[in-house]
């Protein structure tokens, strides 16, 4: 059972939360295995699973039914990136709505333009702070559970530099967002002085080859931030590791000299609780369980 919004709130008044990026459920329980005590689900990663650029060609329906997947297989909270909440504030009251359905325990909604681009390249747009303000509201008011997190995401730092982030932030929490997600910072001073300027709990984005410097948990926690997210981490690593495996499978046409480096049939096995299922299913069938 997944431990949803109550549980991600709790920890949100507790030590820094560091938040592995998965792409499905398998990676899901992999980062859970380790220890992470909440999980991520990025647009980017969505639309990469498809081969796709993180452009808003994937829709609310691809990313809720990823969203279900997943929390329905991991036991801690997930957090959902739903880019622009998917257009205006009307789509915005639905996406809240479908992502509580889903089963996540947080959503973060951000005020670029559609179509929107990713956070570390240049060329974003921003719609206006007064148009951004009523998608937050337009969310808080759609939330059934209080405990479920909205956070909101300004990519306004690269657009109107750092004094706009920092209004735009403060407004965003005056609407009612529990969390600001300042995203590209460009310095460990930038990130401190954020803390300093905005009153609320923040998210740092701890993603690689960015206009961000890769700051520790550690360093985010002293600077007062409350969550920090490796969103596609685990992807990057991944896709690296399938590239260099296809590549020697193509070349020497067998994998005899790999096996060290892969999950064995008995790690995975238990990764993914084979025996409980198998175990359960036999308990139904003996009359041990109803």
């Amino acid at each position: 059972m997944n431990e949803g919004p109550a549980s991600f709130r709790k920890q949100m008044k507790e030590d820094i939360i560091q938040c592995a990026g998965v792409f499905n459920g398998i990676s899901a329980l992999i980062a859970q295995s380790q220890g992470f005590s909440a999980i991520y689900l990025s647009g980017s990663s969505v639309a990469a699973c498809m081969g796709l650029p993180d452009l808003s060609l994937t829709t609310l329906t691809e990313v809720a039914a990823e969203t279900r997947k997943i929390a329905s297989i991991a036991r801690v909270p997930l957090v959902v990136d739903v880019d622009t909440g998917f257009g205006e504030t009307g789509n915005t009251i639905r996406t809240m709505v479908e992502m509580e359905h889903a089963g996540a325990s947080a959503i973060h909604i951000e005020d670029q333009v559609l179509p929107k681009r990713c956070g570390h390249l240049p060329g974003k747009e921003i719609i206006r702070q007064e148009d951004m303000v009523r998608k937050i509201r337009a969310a808080v008011s759609a939330r059934k559970n209080p405990d479920f997190v909205i956070i909101a995401r300004t990519d306004s730092f690269a657009v109107e530099g750092f004094q706009g982030a920092v209004d735009r932030a403060n407004s965003y929490l005056e609407a009612g967002a529990d969390m600001i997600f300042p995203e590209a910072l460009d310095s460990p001073e930038a990130f401190r002085d954020f803390k300093k300027q905005v009153g609320g709990p923040l998210m740092a984005n701890m993603t690689e080859f960015g206009k961000s410097p890769l700051l520790s948990s550690s360093e985010l926690q002293e600077m007062g931030y409350s969550m920090v997210l490796f969103p596609l981490t685990g992807f990057r690593a991944s896709l690296l590791n399938l590239k260099n495996v296809y590549h020697s499978l193509k070349d020497y046409g067998t994998q005899r000299d790999m096996l060290s480096s892969l999950m064995t049939r008995g790690e995975f096995y238990d990764l993914i609780g084979y025996s409980e299922y198998e175990k359960e299913d036999q308990d139904i069938f003996d009359g041990k369980r109803v």
